[in-house]
């Protein structure tokens, strides 16, 4: 037996080659890999959908965004309000006189307070309508 003049292995070594495995445990080798393979994909399908980071938790995560972010937007709308009332009180004289009269019942020197009260409506009596005889 000679070499090829290629072969680059030691002298007096045989070359092996791959014993193939008998066909039926292979194909059942083959068989469980595909088994075991849609099985990781329906895992990982199943855990994207449904999972603690899934696609319901993100959603889920964005209505809280949403909602969040609507509330933060209100409360910096009431916080500029209440930010420009408080400058105005602290500079407008005529502000401090509106909010003592409405909040303290503050009233100025010389003025006269009119105190009404809601009077009942008198009963009213049935009428009795004309009869003819």
């Amino acid at each position: 037996m000679t070499d090829a003049p290629n072969d680059r292995r030691a002298p007096g070594t045989r070359r092996t080659r791959p014993v193939p495995l008998p066909r039926a445990s292979s194909s059942r080798l083959s068989r469980l890999i595909q088994i075991g393979l849609a099985l990781a994909a329906v895992t990982l399908v199943v855990e994207s959908l449904f999972g603690a980071r899934g696609l319901s938790a993100m959603m889920q995560a964005r209505r809280e965004y949403a909602m969040l972010a609507n509330d933060l937007d209100r409360i910096r709308g009431e916080n500029q309000r209440l930010q420009a009332a408080a400058r105005r009180l602290r500079e407008d004289p005529t502000a401090i006189e509106e909010a003592a009269r409405r909040d303290l019942g503050y009233m100025a020197p010389g003025e006269k307070v009119f105190i009404l009260h809601d009077a009942k409506p008198a009963p009213t009596t049935p009428t009795v309508p004309n009869q003819k005889k």
